[in-house]
């Protein structure tokens, strides 16, 4: 049976019921409360705006939020669950779904088996994952990876935070694809979001700019359209958003490591700048921890060895000059870090299946000479 309301109305509705009695509800909880009472529509409300999304105020987008309707299957609904499925909660055929994150829920630990990524656009939520929690702030992102046991709780009426939830498929389809393995935190990245062995989420600090906002609010409203074009645009939306946040990972990326009691992006970094000499021990020493904590550290948060996270680094880099300088093997080996140009190609060759040499043959890019091919024409 489907029925509707909007975000405003069913927001209403929680923000009375905590300031009455004190009690929050999960989502499922209050729409079954909102059909006993006869709060739910039979058609489903007109939503039409005619203004520019991209100048208004957070408040003013907030307030066209409002009056989104959400259309409900109350068999699907009618229970709270700690799986949640991307069916349960992504309309078919769809594969992305943005919301706004409702205020005042109860606390409800829960998993799902799609991606989630939260978006701070004002106020702060308290994010709960595992064992932990912390308070997110306004242009903080946090991506959470499929089967983490997780919640996020807002606690006023004014904080306005959207979650994005992506299937796993797309995800990894059309936006791990974007990336390539030119650093370290890029491999961490991929390591960490695409690993099925533990729960895991990211954590990025952005500068909350107009550009983002502005990206979420269309990805959203392309959410509420429907039509045959939407769902496109909705993954081409987030696509864009996720780039940017990909583009300033180096920067802002924080993955803790609680285990362990490490912000493991800083060792990430030290490792990214001095690669080519850079050995255990120097790392062990610089953070001072003893050889065989770090590399259990680096084991436990990133699947891989020291020594192939540096060999990965290595090769990426010789591949560049490989493919777009004119240097002696020998000279990219010593570049790269390798003591000779015979221990490099070994090592290339057992990696990538082909000689140095042949590779650049292969992906060698000459220089672009203007009119060159007029010019030998008329030779």
């Amino acid at each position: 049976m489907l029925c509707y309301t909007t975000y405003g109305e069913f927001q209403e509705q929680m923000n009375e019921r905590y300031h009455r009695t004190g009690q929050r509800l999960q989502f499922p909880e209050m729409i079954s409360r909102m059909q006993q009472k006869g709060l739910l529509y039979p058609e489903k409300p007109t939503f039409e705006f005619n203004s520019d999304v991209d100048l208004m105020t957070d408040e003013e987008f907030d307030a066209l939020t409002d009056r989104i309707p959400m259309e409900l299957n109350l068999e699907e609904v009618s229970s709270t669950r700690k799986n949640v499925f991307e069916d349960h909660l992504i309309p078919e055929a769809r594969d992305v779904y943005v919301i706004r994150h409702p205020r005042f829920t109860r606390p409800y630990m829960h998993t799902h088996n799609y991606f989630e990524i939260d978006f701070m656009v004002s106020g702060q939520g308290t994010f709960f994952f595992e064992d932990e929690q912390r308070v997110m702030k306004a242009g903080e992102v946090c991506i959470v990876a499929p089967g983490s046991t997780h919640d996020f709780l807002i606690e006023d009426e004014k904080t306005i935070c959207y979650t994005i939830c992506i299937r796993k498929s797309t995800f990894a389809n059309a936006f791990l694809r974007q990336m390539t393995k030119k650093n370290i935190l890029s491999y961490f990245f991929q390591t960490v979001l695409q690993g099925d062995s533990s729960p895991n989420y990211l954590l990025f600090f952005t500068d909350n700019g107009a550009l983002m906002k502005r990206t979420i609010r269309h990805a959203l409203l392309e959410s509420v359209m429907m039509d045959e074009y939407s769902n496109a645009c909705a993954v081409a939306q987030m696509q864009f958003f996720f780039a940017m946040i990909v583009r300033t990972c180096s920067k802002t990326l924080k993955f803790q490591n609680d285990d362990i009691g490490a912000d493991f992006t800083t060792i990430l970094r030290y490792i990214q700048r001095h690669y080519q000499d850079l050995t255990l021990q120097d790392l062990a020493r610089h953070f001072h921890y003893s050889e065989p904590y770090m590399s259990t550290l680096i084991k436990k948060s990133t699947g891989h060895t020291f020594s192939a996270l540096i060999r990965e680094l290595r090769l990426y880099d010789a591949c560049q000059f490989l493919a777009s300088s004119s240097l002696k093997i020998s000279e990219i080996a010593d570049a790269v870090g390798y003591n000779s140009a015979d221990h490099f190609s070994r090592v290339f060759r057992s990696t990538y299946g082909i000689s140095p040499q042949d590779y650049r043959t292969k992906h060698r890019k000459d220089a672009f000479v203007p009119f060159k091919a007029d010019a030998a024409k008329n030779d």
